[in-house]
């Protein structure tokens, strides 16, 4: 037997627990998909007012003249956007690698909406980052102060 063929050996008789960072946060996004949910059956005039805040007049008045035409349907999108990457984080591999980079970008647009809304987003930001690092195979390349010098 080769080195080649032990190591393999080796390998395929260990198991490799997921870090546990995929499945909460693809649980709370499952979550927040039924809370959407909820909202639209109860009231979806409730998102009338989320945009008020907004950075941009784009954001607000998109958001009343979009969004607010007919908020049932939108709601429900958002709804399963949610869910949807809520399922590609519980998947694990390939899957939670795109739920990862979609629960990103959800919370990077969602700052358009407002300084106060930076308050929930920056943190939480912070912590998906470094839990979709732990969380994925991807080898994320590190920065260090000779890389940054030879850009």
């Amino acid at each position: 037997m080769t080195t080649t063929a032990i190591t393999s050996a080796a390998h395929s008789s260990v198991s490799v627990r997921r870090h546990w960072g995929g499945p909460v946060v693809g649980g709370f996004y499952l979550s927040i998909g039924g809370v959407h949910l909820g909202i639209v059956a109860a009231d979806p005039q409730t998102y009338r007012h989320f945009a008020d805040s907004g950075l941009f007049g784009l954001v607000r008045d998109g958001w009343h003249e979009i969004f607010m035409a007919s908020p049932e349907v939108f709601g429900l999108l958002l709804a399963a956007g949610e869910t949807v990457l809520g399922v590609l984080l519980l998947f694990g591999g390939r899957a939670a690698f795109v739920g990862w980079a979609g629960a990103i970008a959800f919370h990077l647009l969602l700052m358009l909406f407002g300084f106060g809304i930076w308050l929930w987003c920056i943190p939480t930001l912070a912590l998906l980052v470094l839990l979709a690092r732990q969380d994925t195979t991807a080898r994320w390349p590190r920065i260090t102060p000779a890389r940054l010098h030879s850009s």
